[in-house]
């Protein structure tokens, strides 16, 4: 199982709460410990609805800006398209807020205390320059599960896969070599 972001939350949730047998992890600048969430972040869970109404232009503007803060440097303008439009058209902009607004801590809050029973081959890739979850969330992440190993790598942000992709690539067919031949 490879997860970024939140998928990390629902990966571990599904692997320790499900019991959904894994042969290998690898976790890459995951949500999995409190706390989370940006100001921002929790600003539309508590006004989604608002969120939801803002005219094209400046959900547009925000939708960027949002975007842009997960990167120590700016994306290249076809890499942010790319990542933004799927927001922008009207279903877009209300399923953008929708995602944010379902978003509670209490999902990982319920499973930080299993972390010390992965069993499963475990690697934990971190940007060490990502602001939205600090690297030493990753030092942590990688410490709480048994036999873990982590990789920083140092000129990546949040998005690893735009900033190492490379690097990135050659680390997880390493871990799944390693891990399930």
């Amino acid at each position: 199982m490879i997860a970024h972001d939140i998928g990390g939350a629902a990966a571990l949730r599904a692997h320790l709460l499900h019991h959904r047998p894994m042969a290998s992890l690898a976790l890459i600048d995951v949500v999995a410990l409190a706390p989370w969430g940006s100001p921002f972040y929790r600003l539309v869970g508590e006004h989604e609805a608002v969120f939801r109404q803002l005219p094209a232009a400046i959900h547009e503007g925000v939708v960027r800006s949002y975007v842009g803060t997960a990167q120590a440097r700016p994306l290249e303008r076809a890499v942010e398209d790319a990542l933004v439009s799927p927001w922008l058209a009207p279903a877009g902009q209300a399923a953008f807020y929708r995602q944010i607004a379902q978003g509670d801590q209490r999902d990982t809050d319920e499973i930080e205390p299993r972390y010390g029973r992965i069993t499963a081959p475990t690697l934990v890739v971190w940007g060490a320059a990502d602001p939205w979850v600090p690297v030493e969330r990753g030092r942590e992440l990688a410490r709480r599960i048994p036999g873990a190993r982590l990789e920083i790598l140092e000129d990546a942000g949040h998005l690893v896969q735009e900033d190492e992709p490379d690097e990135l690539t050659r680390l997880l067919a390493a871990h799944l070599e390693a891990s399930v031949g």
